[in-house]
């Protein structure tokens, strides 16, 4: 079964088309970074009309990538929910259309299952029941995945997710947006033990916190310039940087074990931060958890992960859009 997906849930227009759920036909990305940059984030009304102008050319060449014409898909999926809402709304009903032109089905994906089924193009022996941590810029979660379409989650965020929580700490250090990639590469050159940060705690042990450890180190560089002092800031990424992959994989850890998992996976934009990667494959070898991550290519958003999940949305629940179909801001995913 080969599908057209289209994700546009925040400022990457992208579409691809992928066969039986593993394999990519085509994978095109057209990111909006440099224009965002200059405002140290994403502008959601810029974001929109970027996506008006990028996702026709973005589709076609999509389909010229895997030589094939619409007439060749089976169905098509679409990014309806979470994300920013106008930018969302141009996926959608750009898909919508597509599908409706073409009498093919069309199949709603929510993003954070097309992050965990990113990982089903990268190993292809990988199959559910597994536990996943997904950590993204809206998001950070610890999910069992009971089957392709049934999750059940163990923790969550109870105010900022990882991903936002290195955005704000990386732009009052001084880096530019995006933020978590400037911390990784400064982390590599600092040492992770010159600043003792806060360790945060949660009622429910497997849920997160990062809002107060992101306000400490805001705090902490605030007032080593009102002073003078001076701010090591490769140190205070490295810091950073390990202190939330510490909180990560050691509660990720402990709830595969709690729950008998033997095989993990990661996901989720933070999925590339290097510190996070090296440690949580180190701590689930020593466990005897056998990991999956992806590969750096399908950590951020794109269209390829939302065929994977559309295909077995298609074919184990038998999902298809209605045609009043709208696009959500938020949505939880359990």
């Amino acid at each position: 079964m080969k599908i057209l997906a289209i994700e546009s849930s925040c400022d990457e227009t992208a579409a691809a088309v992928i066969e039986d759920g593993r394999r990519i036909l085509s994978n095109v990305i057209a990111t909006q970074i440099d224009e965002h940059k200059l405002y140290g984030g994403v502008v959601p009304e810029i974001a929109s009309r970027r996506h008006c102008e990028n996702i026709l050319a973005v589709v076609e060449k999509s389909l010229t990538d895997a030589q094939m014409k619409l007439s060749d898909v089976d169905a098509v999926a679409v990014t309806y929910a979470p994300g920013l809402i106008g930018a969302l709304l141009v996926g959608v009903n750009f898909a919508k259309g597509l599908a409706a032109g073409a009498g093919k089905p069309l199949i709603p994906v929510h993003h954070i299952k097309g992050h965990i089924a990113a990982n089903y193009i990268a190993h292809p022996e990988l199959e559910p029941p597994y536990i996943c941590l997904v950590a993204s810029g809206g998001h950070t979660q610890i999910m069992r995945v009971e089957s392709y379409t049934k999750f059940v989650t163990v923790g969550r965020t109870t105010d900022d997710a990882a991903g936002e929580a290195f955005d704000k700490v990386a732009r009052v250090i001084g880096f530019p947006y995006p933020g978590g990639v400037h911390i990784d590469k400064a982390a590599q050159s600092g040492d992770r033990t010159k600043y003792k940060l806060p360790e945060p705690h949660t009622v429910n042990p497997y849920d997160f916190s990062f809002s107060g450890l992101k306000t400490f180190v805001i705090n902490l560089a605030h007032n080593s310039k009102q002073r003078g002092e001076p701010l090591d800031e490769n140190s205070l990424a490295a810091s950073f940087q390990y202190k939330v992959a510490d909180i990560l994989t050691s509660k990720f850890v402990a709830a595969a074990k709690e729950y008998g998992y033997k095989t993990a996976a990661l996901a989720g934009g933070v999925a590339a931060n290097s510190g996070l990667r090296s440690l949580l494959e180190q701590r689930c070898a020593e466990s005897g958890i056998k990991l999956y991550i992806p590969p750096i290519a399908l950590c951020g958003d794109n269209a390829a992960m939302i065929g994977s999940q559309a295909y077995y949305e298609y074919t184990e629940g038998g999902v298809t859009a209605p045609d009043d179909l709208n696009a959500y801001a938020t949505m939880p995913l359990v």
